[in-house]
């Protein structure tokens, strides 16, 4: 019996499935077995209702796409593309020379992840959407060659049971990623239609504004003084304002709050209904939506903390205001779920911090935080919380801060660590082995400059203020990719648990969603702490304790011991909420 199984193609493009053992070294001597396209979705599934194998996929989406598209469902994966990312960057592994020289598997992480030699920072690298391309290589020799690879990583790696967690989180992660776009959200194209309409006005013609949009427009542009002024053209529009008197530096959002002036009111308006048009208006529906559903692309890992990003359409930036638009099938319910605080429990279970962890026990850690007289309000906590992991130093941040290395100084220890081992242009690591890039020759080569004999003045201060860029980088990067992949199991877990539930009765089919969902309670959607499930309705309670259920069992899998939990909130609709 196989314990894994390599899908890869041959020289000849045919698809070859090839046995292996638990070495990862095919079975037996024979040849590998070549199946015709048109009779692999009936192999695999043959293969897996007998073995449910560990699937050995080069890069997951360009064979599972077409798998389930044909019906057919895995139970589980190893993503050698993913896995490498992880591995050939990875301070666990011993030996990292055999991955990095290995040609067409190197798929570049973020390039400007920890770069700052010239003085910016890396401040964007979270709220990347996009990533990327594969493009690896999936003939047969190739990939065995890879998993081999990678397993001598792993075996001689400083903490092979962490690093095997993590590839096979990652793993699942690319199946829900394939799974969740076969499957779609449900989308109701005429409640989307409506809120555009109540707030722009009814969908114009191309290249016509809408009516509401363009009425806003004539009062900035009165406001003005100048009727012709374009107000999407940032350069015309900025001096259009220095015109009228209004001394800004820019046209953003932040610049222009709290200037008092009658054109900032309705200019904010606008620039909020141009944003949410380009993003979500009319023709991301014409593109992104169809027959009720709204299928984007995921990209696993796609920014380096192993937090997901989007090639298309936008997923992990969906305005709430648009949430009433996600609507369940007939018969079907949404259940959705998100944990609260999720990253400043993570902190509190990987530090090991005692008092942090019981702080959050069961209830609203920033609420205790105000309890125990840390400081005097939640929001207060809360910032000084975020303050902590984001690097925040100055102002109401920086004391509370303070207050709280007194109070959780395991906690705080842990992130002030990562943020001098970033300053020093250091890497760090999360708690199952992805490390941070380390930066650049540049960035070293100008810290030893600017801090020589022969440094230009101000240059030290400059390279100082780079160095804490970094810091706050680094100081992150543990937490929130140690979050990403409780994250990541909560989710690996959560879809076998979903798998169990038994299937809906074939009239209430919810067709659109593909041959392997249309019966069956499925993830559909997933942004960094929250989950949202399409389930038959009289499944509900079903999936809403298999969502439970999958968090408690993330937090024990991780943090074996801790007293941290991971409590959620969670609903139960036909259709998502505004919040």
């Amino acid at each position: 019996m196989p314990r894994s199984v390599l899908l890869a193609r041959e020289a000849d493009g045919h698809p070859v499935i090839v046995p292996l053992d638990e070495a990862g070294a095919p079975l037996g001597d024979g040849p590998p077995e070549s199946v015709e396209p048109a009779d692999l979705p009936d192999r695999v599934a043959e293969l897996e209702a007998d073995h449910a194998p560990r699937w050995v996929l080069p890069d997951t989406p360009a064979r599972y796409d077409a798998l389930l598209g044909a019906g057919v469902r895995i139970g589980r994966c190893h993503d050698l593309r993913l896995a490498h990312a992880i591995l050939a960057n990875s301070e666990l592994v011993a030996d990292t020379t055999p991955l990095r020289a290995a040609d067409g598997w190197s798929v570049p992480l973020d390039p400007a992840a920890g770069t700052a030699p010239a003085g910016e920072s890396g401040a964007t690298l979270f709220d990347l959407d996009s990533a990327p391309a594969g493009g690896v290589p999936d003939d047969a020799g190739e990939a065995l060659a890879e998993l081999a690879r990678q397993s001598a990583a792993i075996d001689g790696s400083a903490d092979p049971s962490r690093l095997r967690l993590l590839v096979a989180a990652e793993s699942a992660g690319a199946l829900v990623a394939a799974e969740m776009r076969a499957a779609g959200i449900p989308w109701d194209v005429a409640e989307h239609d409506r809120i555009l309409t109540d707030l722009l006005g009814p969908r114009p013609s191309p290249g016509q504004a809408p009516a509401r949009m363009a009425e806003v427009g004539a009062e900035v542009r009165a406001a003005l003084g100048d009727p012709l002024v374009p107000l999407d053209s940032p350069p015309r529009l900025l001096r259009a304002l220095h015109r009228a008197g209004i001394d800004v530096a820019s046209t953003s959002k932040w610049e222009l709050t709290g200037i008092e002036h009658p054109a900032i009111d309705p200019l904010l308006r606008y620039k909020a209904m141009s944003r949410l048009l380009t993003a979500n208006g009319w023709a991301w529906i014409d593109e992104w939506v169809h027959e009720g559903r709204y299928r984007p692309v995921y990209v696993p890992g796609g920014v380096v903390t192993g937090r997901w990003a989007s090639s298309g359409g936008g997923a992990l930036q969906i305005p709430r205001r648009l949430r009433p638009a996600v609507c369940a099938d007939p018969g079907w319910v949404l259940v959705a779920a998100d944990v609260s605080q999720l990253e400043p429990r993570v902190l509190a279970a990987m530090s090991g911090d005692a008092a942090m962890a019981q702080a959050g026990a069961g209830r609203d850690l920033y609420a205790v935080i105000v309890e125990e007289g840390v400081v005097a309000t939640r929001q207060e906590a809360k910032v000084g919380v975020l303050g902590a992991l984001y690097g925040g130093t100055s102002g109401d941040a920086g004391r509370v801060v303070a207050r709280l290395r007194s109070t959780f100084p395991a906690a705080m220890g842990l992130v002030d660590r990562a943020a001098a081992a970033g300053e020093r242009g250091g890497t760090v690591t999360t708690l199952l082995g992805r490390s941070s890039p380390p930066p650049p020759p540049e960035w070293s080569a100008f810290q030893a400059s600017a801090h020589g004999a022969d440094a230009a003045p101000g240059e030290g201060e400059r390279a100082r203020r780079i160095a804490r860029d970094r810091g706050r980088f680094t100081r992150n990067f543990v937490v929130q990719g140690t979050a990403a992949e409780w994250a990541l199991s909560w989710m690996a877990l959560l879809r076998a648990r979903l798998a169990a539930l038994p299937e809906a009765a074939a009239e209430h089919a919810a067709t659109a969603s593909g041959p392997v969902f249309s019966r069956r309670a499925h993830l559909v959607h997933f942004l960094h702490d929250e989950v949202l499930v399409h389930a038959p309705a009289e499944q509900a309670d079903s999936a809403a304790d298999a969502i439970r259920a999958a968090a408690e069992a993330a937090g024990r899998l991780l943090f074996p011991g801790s007293e941290v939990d991971f409590p959620l909130e969670l609903t139960v609709s036909e259709r998502g909420t505004a919040k």
